[in-house]
C-alpha cells in the first residue's frame, strides 16, 4: 500500500463533509485523513496503485487546493 500526504486548505468538518464523498470513492472511506490540528492541514492517503494528480485534482473540483507533500 502506497501513502501520500497532501498540503490542504481544508479546515474544518464542513470542508471534511464536502470532500468525503470524492475521497471516499477513490481510496475508500478508511484509507484516508485530514489533521486539522496540523498548520498545513494534511491529507493522508493511503491506497494500492496510488495517483497522486488524481487526488489533487479531485480535491480541487470540490474547491480545495492540495499540494503533494514529498
Amino acid at each position: 500500500m502506497e501513502t501520500v500526504q497532501f498540503k490542504t486548505n481544508i479546515k474544518c468538518s464542513g470542508c471534511i463533509a464536502a470532500v468525503t464523498p470524492v475521497l471516499d470513492s477513490l481510496a475508500g472511506s478508511d484509507n484516508w485523513e485530514v489533521d486539522l490540528s496540523s498548520p498545513d492541514k494534511v491529507l493522508t492517503v493511503s491506497k494500492e496503485n496510488l495517483d497522486k494528480s488524481e487526488i489533487r485534482v479531485a480535491i480541487e473540483k470540490v474547491g480545495y487546493k492540495a499540494e503533494a507533500l514529498s
